[in-house]
């Protein structure tokens, strides 16, 4: 009997058709992930955005007006409210994945986070002048504009100096250890200076860490699931950056 030839159909695919295919759905796969990631970068500054108009809101209300600002300084009671609603939502948005992953759990604490720490910066810039408060919210905006360009264009990968975050981090908390003994013997300006420049420079270095994870371009990322964190971070190191230079060049009030 004679064999029939097998059909052109039943001829497996070559190796370029194979490698072309696979080729084909990877880019596909890759376009996916740059969309799903250009998609939680827009969630992420949209949230922050309305975060850091809130607080700037709060702080230009409890400095600029002398009623208010009369109020708030002579009911400390609030700070302390408003210092505990702060530590529990931030505890509750750090260590709970699964909480700050269910809506609209997640966006309840946020927004609770958000008018707490708010009113933490309003309470304590309404002891500054005024225009020391509007020098350093501009400084402030103007570093967060040149971390995010420069965490953008760079090559440099800020995420992998997590040594050198975590050495900074060391430093601050000797620093702070320091101040806490000598104070009590008599104020230090000096050292409070250093604490405070060290301060604004650790977390200018977090802006961009955290800015780099946030883009996914770098050797760590962070997940489009986990917006409300990466808003928490960035929000977080903003506010911190700002009461530092609030410390080094904030003027007391007359």
């Amino acid at each position: 009997m004679k064999k029939g030839k097998v059909g052109d159909d039943n001829e497996p695919p070559s190796y370029q058709e194979a490698t072309a295919g696979y080729e084909e759905m990877q880019a596909q796969f890759s376009w996916d992930d740059k969309t799903i990631r250009r998609t939680f970068i827009r969630k992420v500054y949209a949230i922050l955005m309305l975060q850091l108009f809130v607080t700037v809101g709060v702080v230009c209300l409890f400095t600029f007006c002398a009623p208010v600002r009369f109020y708030i300084q002579t009911h400390p009671s609030l700070y302390m409210a408003s210092y505990l609603m702060f530590f529990a939502t931030y505890i509750a948005l750090s260590c709970c994945g699964d909480l700050r992953r269910q809506f609209p759990w997640n966006v309840i604490l946020l927004v609770l986070f958000t008018l707490s720490m708010s009113f933490m910066m309003g309470f304590v810039s309404s002891f500054y002048n005024t225009k020391s408060v509007a020098l350093c919210l501009g400084i402030t905006a103007l570093v967060c504009l040149s971390v995010t360009i420069f965490s953008f264009q760079s090559k440099v990968d800020v995420t992998s100096c997590q040594g050198v975050l975590f050495s900074l981090c060391m430093v601050m908390l000797l620093c702070a250890i320091t101040l806490s003994i000598v104070v009590p013997f008599g104020y230090v300006p000096w050292l409070h200076a250093i604490y405070a420049v060290l301060g604004a420079i650790l977390f200018t270095l977090f802006l961009a860490f955290d800015t780099q994870l946030l883009l996914g371009n770098k050797r760590y990322t962070i997940s489009p699931e986990e917006y409300v964190f990466a808003t928490l971070s960035l929000y977080l190191d903003i506010i911190y950056l700002f009461s530092f230079l609030l410390q080094i060049m904030g003027g007391g009030r007359d």
